[in-house]
C-alpha cells in the first residue's frame, strides 16, 4: 500500500470510529499527545468552537460530545476529494466531509404496505465541512498529531 493510501485509511478509520461511537478505536488513530480543534466557518471567517487534547480525551469525546444513535438510526461520516501532502514522516490531508443521518422505519405490525420495496427510512445530510489532519509516522505507523475540523454550519454542544 502507498503512503497516500495509508494516510487516507487513517481518516477512514477515524470516521468509522465516530460512526460506531467507539472511544478506543478513535483514540487509536491519534498520537498520545494529539489535539483536535473544531471551528465553524461562517463565509470563510473561522470561529473556534472547542479543542480537545490527548488521545484518550479525544476518544472519549465520541461518547460524551456526540449524540447517541436513535433507535433504527445510524450515522455515516464520509470523506472525499482528499488532497494529500507528504513530507518525509509528516503529512497533511485536506478532505471534504458530509455526515448522513439514517433512520429506518419501523416495520408495521401488519407488514409493509403493498407495493413497498427497497430500503424503508430516510437518509439526511446533517453536517458538512473539511477535515484537515496533520499526521506523523511513528515506528512505521501513521497517526493523527493534530486534527482541525471546520464545520460549514454552527454547532451546539450539550452543556456548553
Amino acid at each position: 500500500m502507498s503512503h497516500r493510501s495509508d494516510l487516507i485509511e487513517v481518516l477512514a478509520r477515524y470516521v468509522r470510529a465516530a460512526d460506531h461511537r467507539n472511544p478506543e478505536a478513535m483514540a487509536d488513530v491519534f498520537l498520545p499527545d494529539a489535539s483536535v480543534e473544531i471551528y465553524y466557518s461562517n463565509r470563510g471567517v473561522q470561529t473556534k468552537l472547542g479543542e480537545l487534547s490527548g488521545a484518550e480525551t479525544i476518544g472519549n469525546a465520541v461518547r460524551g460530545m456526540m449524540a447517541p444513535h436513535p433507535e433504527r438510526g445510524w450515522s455515516h461520516h464520509t470523506t472525499f476529494d482528499h488532497i494529500v501532502t507528504i513530507d518525509g514522516d509528516e503529512a497533511t490531508i485536506d478532505a471534504q466531509f458530509i455526515v448522513y443521518n439514517t433512520v429506518g422505519l419501523e416495520r408495521p405490525a401488519g407488514g409493509w404496505p403493498a407495493g413497498a420495496s427497497g430500503a424503508q427510512g430516510t437518509i439526511t445530510p446533517i453536517e458538512s465541512g473539511y477535515y484537515r489532519p496533520h499526521l506523523s509516522r511513528v515506528n512505521g505507523t501513521w497517526r493523527i498529531a493534530r486534527h482541525v475540523i471546520v464545520h460549514d454550519l454552527p454547532m451546539a454542544f450539550p452543556d456548553a
